[in-house]
């Protein structure tokens, strides 16, 4: 058997690159500042948990994969210092991983990314509401297909890197489906369940019809890990 555990990845400002002021903005508009303030502690405290989760373990050998990774080697590392530098705690218990012995994998195909990405910048950067609204419809026509498409390549490269009695881990997006793609070979260990950040996302933005579940979720985010 092999194993691999699963991180669903909830982002930070400091993920978005370039894009994070545009992020930060869009996110108190829908949000209001007090509860995405709320929201940023929790997600600090989620990862806070998934750091010292695997600080307890013994990680030498394991194999890293990275939602958005296109490269290993010195490349693939020079992208982890660059999210490490500009605060991501995501990149930053990678480095931590790295450091004590496991191995960076290139996790997806540049050109699916590039296509996910210019899409995004596309709709962040259009002056006008006309034109945000149609590179918007064009997205949506898309990205169901490109999703599926880059879950399939991650799939199809965890299978191919990790071998037999190997051990893996995935940090990926929480509306990837990348499970239902692996070999049943491959024995899953989900760090925090990806249905409950899935419902999270949803109640964070109906917080007035439901602030006991997204209160009973933050709780269950910022819990230690147990395996």
């Amino acid at each position: 058997m092999r194993k691999l555990y699963l991180v669903p990845i909830i982002h930070m400002s400091s993920d978005m690159g370039s894009l994070a002021p545009d992020f930060e903005e869009t996110s108190i508009k829908v949000l209001g500042q007090k509860i995405w303030q709320k929201h940023k502690e929790i997600i600090s405290g989620f990862w806070d948990s998934i750091e010292q989760f695997f600080r307890s373990i013994d990680v030498k050998g394991f194999k890293v994969y990275q939602d958005g990774l296109i490269a290993d080697g010195a490349e693939g590392i020079r992208i982890i210092k660059e999210g490490i530098t500009q605060g991501s705690k995501n990149y930053q218990i990678i480095g931590d991983l790295l450091e004590r012995g496991a191995v960076l994998v290139k996790t997806e195909d540049f050109s699916l990314v590039k296509e996910e990405y210019d899409y995004i910048i596309k709709l962040t950067h259009s002056k006008s509401r006309k034109k945000r609204e149609i590179v918007a419809l064009k997205y949506n026509l898309v990205r169901n297909s490109l999703l599926k498409r880059r879950d399939e390549f991650i799939a199809k490269r965890i299978n191919e890197t990790l071998r037999e009695k190997e051990t893996g881990i995935l940090f990926v997006g929480a509306y990837h489906d990348v499970l239902s793609k692996l070999p049943n070979d491959i024995q899953v260990c989900e760090v925090k369940e990806i249905t409950k950040i899935r419902k999270y996302h949803e109640t964070l933005t109906n917080i007035k019809r439901h602030g006991e579940d997204l209160l009973q979720l933050a709780e269950y985010l910022v819990s230690p890990v147990k395996e």
